[in-house]
């Protein structure tokens, strides 16, 4: 071996190895944009900061070659983020959790989510998720082969139904309906204000607000972002709220919270997106009790998922269900329905 072989040698094993932690292909159609924004738009909890200081180190590549933060990314690039130590598997354990289970067969699980649970473990909630619920129901009935793949969410405060493939041949017919967008999905929800027509559509590009990472923005300009479609039509009108059906085109994170606020109508309740306060109405002090009657009632953003659709995996045939209205919902819509006819 010659000095210089050697000296190479040791330069590899002073190198640290590398792991992969994200990668993304860009959508055909992406404007030209900083990758340090586009990462930061897309990569949840992850500040713009820390993806320049990837960036200056190396750790942000494209098509396999290391970039700088200002380069702009274009449709096809593969990006991939690495770093020196490796991801951090974490272990789901079974719990015994109650779930509502609408349906269940060898392929899928459709459950109806109370609100309040995650769906799944991530920073914060480690356990009592809805995966580590299914884990200890497939142990529970026998059924060892079985294990819960996601193929969708719904947030932790919302509730309604979502589908869990129990197998990759289910997850992947599956993944690609919601892919395709021919998954139907219904939610129903209660927004401050009276809409002015009784359908619509709301469009809007996606990302983290640059203000509260916890929240979802709407980019009207497209420049960042993820496209996100929502359609509407009213079901009731209750003089300062209304009840709306919502039909998602896609389905992106906090879609149909982000949109609505977006147009002036947060949903009721929603503490993250500004519906935990009195935002229509008069200014009586009854009024103002009623209201918090229906928030004491009601301590989450009124959402609920209550029609899935699907074509199942192994049939091929439109399996459809639906879940009523759960009680602190449907207390509160019942109460306000009550306040528009007669006045208190």
């Amino acid at each position: 071996m010659t000095d210089t072989e050697a000296y190479d040698e040791l330069q590899a094993e002073e190198q640290p190895e590398l792991h992969e932690h994200y990668r993304v292909v860009v959508d055909k159609g992406q404007s030209l944009l900083r990758i340090d924004k586009y990462l930061t738009a897309r990569m949840e909890g992850v500040s713009r900061n820390k993806v320049q200081a990837a960036a200056d180190a190396g750790c942000v590549q494209v098509n396999d070659k290391p970039v700088k933060s200002n380069y702009r990314v274009k449709g096809n690039d593969v990006i991939t983020l690495l770093l020196p130590h490796p991801v951090i598997e974490l272990e789901i354990l079974p719990e015994d959790i109650p779930i509502d289970v609408i349906f269940e067969d060898s392929d899928v699980i459709v459950i109806n989510k109370r609100a309040g649970i995650v769906v799944h473990p991530g920073y914060g909630n480690y356990t009592g998720t809805l995966l580590n619920a299914l884990l200890f129901h497939f142990q529970k009935h026998n059924e060892p082969e079985a294990f819960p793949y996601l193929v969708h969410r719904i947030d932790k405060d919302t509730s309604g139904l979502i589908i869990v493939a129990k197998n990759e041949r289910a997850q992947t017919a599956l993944g690609k309906q919601f892919f395709d967008h021919s998954i139907i999905r219904r939610y129903v929800a209660l927004v401050w204000g009276d809409l002015k027509s009784d359908e619509g559509t709301i469009t809007g590009h996606l990302a983290r607000s640059a203000s509260n990472r916890k929240m979802m923005a709407v980019y009207p300009d497209g420049e960042t972002g993820k496209h996100a479609v929502s359609h509407y039509s009213v079901l009731e009108r209750f003089r300062y709220t209304t009840m709306v059906e919502c039909r998602l085109e896609t389905g992106r994170t906090h879609q149909i919270r982000a949109h609505f606020k977006y147009i002036g109508h947060p949903l009721f309740a929603d503490e993250l997106y500004g519906g935990d306060r009195i935002l229509k109405g008069t200014t009586f002090s009854k009024y103002k009790q009623f209201v918090d009657n229906c928030f004491r009632l009601l301590n989450r953003q009124a959402l609920h998922a209550r029609i899935l659709g699907f074509i199942h995996p192994s049939s091929g045939k439109l399996t459809h269900f639906e879940a009523p209205l759960p009680e602190d919902m449907g207390s509160v819509i019942q109460k306000w329905r009550e306040y528009s006819e007669t006045g208190m």
